[in-house]
């Protein structure tokens, strides 16, 4: 086993959704891959708060056995970010986005996080991206996250951030966006040709597909009754897949397929309550049978 890194956003979420409302949840990227990445191996967390983030909210994240030493505290407001789903639970509408200390961010690594073998850059600035790789040299296990901000935005950038990572999560548009193909397996081969050894396409309601240069592999979403917030769920997604593969500390197309089903199921927790709170009643072994379940849901 393995230790992770992750660099990206620690927030508080105002959310909307059928099921209800929300004020000032915890949230951001970097929270729901750690927890999630957090119940298959230990996790370094990098990002930036303000004086105003709740006490209580640190020793929720701390409960998950997350080292916070990363964790820069400014002067200033935490980053702020309103959404609602009331009409469609698959796609967020945003109200408002304030980023507030989040927007001068530049992080700042403790030297023992270095060593770290398998790093995940969550969802932020591509250049931030590639800076934050410079500090890294020899073999390492590198995810990364972006958005459609960035790749209308900067585009260049992304793709150089891209080609020095193992492996690369978009979700279905984000993948289509980038690759300017509407056919999804056109799209997978066009990610795979910027560098990446893997490629993750998030599908939401419908599953992931994982690509490689020498198979493809996909799986179905975990079948719900009720979704209540997918705020998060892809960053869930990537925390239970990288967390996995920590865990086993060995990169093998076996490993990496049943990471996917690893990574499913944690999404599947994430959206059955607001922010974090479907964690915070669960143990492994909760994991472990959903697990289970999953597996004979799609054998044969």
């Amino acid at each position: 086993m393995r230790e992770i890194l992750v660099i990206g956003s620690v927030a508080l979420d105002t959310i909307a959704s059928p099921s209800g409302y929300s004020k000032e949840i915890l949230g951001g990227s970097a929270t729901y891959f750690s927890i999630s990445a957090s119940f298959f191996a230990p996790v370094n967390l990098v990002a930036t708060i303000g004086m105003d983030f709740p006490e209580k909210y640190k020793k929720t994240m701390k409960s998950f056995g997350l080292d916070l030493e990363g964790l820069e505290v400014k002067e200033g407001k935490t980053f702020r970010w309103e959404g609602s789903y009331v009409k469609d639970l698959n796609c967020a509408e945003t109200i408002e986005t304030q980023l507030n200390v989040f927007a001068e961010f530049k992080p700042c690594l403790p030297k023992r996080y270095e060593k770290s073998k398998y790093i995940f850059l969550a969802n932020i600035d591509p250049d931030l991206q590639i800076f934050i790789l410079k500090k890294f040299a020899g073999k390492r296990f590198i995810g990364c996250d972006s958005m459609n901000h960035w790749i209308k935005n900067k585009n260049r950038s992304l793709k150089n951030m891209i080609k020095k990572t193992s492996i690369i999560f978009l979700n279905d548009t984000e993948a289509k966006m980038l690759s300017g193909e509407s056919n999804m397996l056109k799209a997978g081969k066009y990610l795979l040709s910027m560098g990446p050894e893997f490629a993750v396409v998030k599908r939401g309601e419908y599953g992931a597909i994982l690509f490689s240069k020498n198979f493809t592999f996909m799986v179905p979403a975990y079948l719900l009754e009720d979704v209540k917030d997918p705020t998060g769920a892809g960053d869930t997604f990537a925390g239970g897949f990288m967390g996995y593969l920590a865990k086993m500390d060995k990169i093998s197309e076996k490993n990496i397929k049943n990471a996917l089903l690893w990574g499913s199921v944690m999404a599947s927790f994430t959206v059955q309550d607001f922010s974090i709170n479907r964690f915070l009643k669960l143990n492994k072994r909760d994991v472990e049978k959903r697990h289970k379940k999953f597996k004979q849901l799609i054998s044969i």
